[in-house]
């Protein structure tokens, strides 16, 4: 059932890498989970050498809430991702999820709802990582998980259950108001957001996370690298 919300526009932000198998599917259930007049739908494509941009560009002939930018020539990078579809937004809340189908799209209507009731500056879609219906995470991934964010929250205060989840809802003037601060590499984005807002109100949504069907992940050495810097930075 479709419902009437206080929250009346919206940007999607979608970082993408070979997602070829994905976008099309992802863009379907959001469309059916979600009705929304003000609503654009971002996809930040690093490039991809698959049949992505091909298909992207058929979306975005059936669909005018959608659009994408290419970043060519690049360091392959999320957060810088994010970050350029932040500046191509329109709307005032914006809503960052991976392309990759392992962020459901039911739970955008649960964060808005949230964001409602509480009043919340930032709502964070927290993983569950031991529950037993969280497959998107392997043994070695999800301990690394729980290791970096019991750090971050013991180095820079704790204020979600999850710094390092992908699926968030925020209000835009967060980042305008200190993107001059962003350490803006890496694939964690949310947690620049969050520690550079020290005053902004996190409300966190469990959401189970969903396992990739498609593609591989785009997590290595490097990922973790900038993690780590960025803790020491903000210390």
């Amino acid at each position: 059932m479709k419902r009437n919300l206080k929250l009346d526009e919206l940007s999607i932000v979608i970082p993408i890498y070979n997602e070829g198998k994905n976008i099309k599917k992802l863009w379907l259930e959001i469309k059916r989970c979600l009705d929304l007049k003000k609503l654009e739908i971002i996809f930040v494509d690093d490039d991809s050498k698959d049949k992505t941009v091909k298909i992207l560009k058929q979306i975005k002939n059936i669909d005018k809430k959608v659009k994408f930018v290419i970043r060519k020539n690049e360091i392959k990078d999320l957060s810088r991702s994010c970050i350029l579809g932040f500046k191509n937004s329109n709307y005032k809340n914006i809503l960052v999820m991976d392309g990759d189908l392992q962020h459901d799209p039911k739970y955008i209507e649960k964060f808005i709802d949230k964001f409602n009731l509480s009043s919340s500056d930032v709502i964070v879609g927290c993983r569950n990582f031991f529950y037993k219906d969280n497959k998107g995470l392997n043994f070695v991934r999800t301990y690394a998980s729980v290791l970096l964010i019991f750090l971050i929250n013991i180095l820079l205060g704790k204020k979600t259950s999850d710094p390092l989840s992908g699926f968030f809802l925020f209000k835009k003037k967060l980042f305008i108001g200190s993107k001059k601060k962003f350490f803006g590499k890496g694939y964690k984005i949310l947690a620049d957001i969050i520690y550079n807002n020290k005053k902004a109100k996190v409300s966190d949504v469990k959401i189970n996370f969903k396992k990739r069907l498609h593609g591989k992940s785009k997590i290595n050495i490097r990922i973790l690298y900038f993690l780590l810097i960025f803790i020491i930075r903000k210390l």
